[in-house]
């Protein structure tokens, strides 16, 4: 790296960072729904399902839910693509916050974030599918509050061994 890279300011580093990945953000989304036959469609019609679902083997409790979650593939997949896509980006995005010298904090959560999109890729690949029921509809859910928490946790081991390391 030249000399003049090092003069930029922290600030102005998390900056192009940053507007990296919103540039990469909107480029993602866009390309998804141009390639997704009938997206807005599925979209549209996703949201017209929605009704509320009693809990399976919970008395009482409703939640809103597909109607006919096994019908929404399109969404599904379309989802899944952008997910994984977002999370091999994300890893990049990690080499470049070590280029750049990032603070610790934001490697630690682009850590966190790299393991949720990478493992709701996987959950929703492996549960939302032409299969899908309300008793799997509930679980998917249930699995991304659970990966939330691992989310939250990588971070924590990121924060806690660098600090570790001092």
């Amino acid at each position: 790296m030249s000399q003049g890279h090092w003069t930029y300011s922290s600030r102005h580093r998390e900056g192009l960072v940053s507007a990296i990945s919103a540039g990469f953000f909107f480029i993602l989304a866009g390309t998804i729904f141009i390639t997704t036959p009938n997206l807005i469609d599925g979209i549209t019609e996703f949201f017209r399902d929605f009704t509320t679902i009693q809990i399976p083997r919970i008395e009482g409790i409703y939640l809103p839910a597909p109607d006919h979650p096994a019908t929404h593939l399109t969404v599904y997949s379309a989802v899944g693509q952008f997910s994984l896509i977002w999370g091999i980006f994300l890893i990049a995005i990690m080499g470049l916050r070590f280029a750049v010298h990032s603070p610790l904090n934001k490697k630690a959560d682009n850590a966190g974030d790299i393991v949720f999109w990478l493992g709701a890729y996987y959950l929703l690949t492996t549960i939302l599918n032409e299969a899908t029921t309300h008793a799997t509809w509930f679980t998917f859910w249930t699995e991304m509050i659970m990966l939330g928490g691992v989310s939250l946790i990588v971070r924590a081991i990121v924060l806690a061994t660098a600090r570790l390391k001092t």
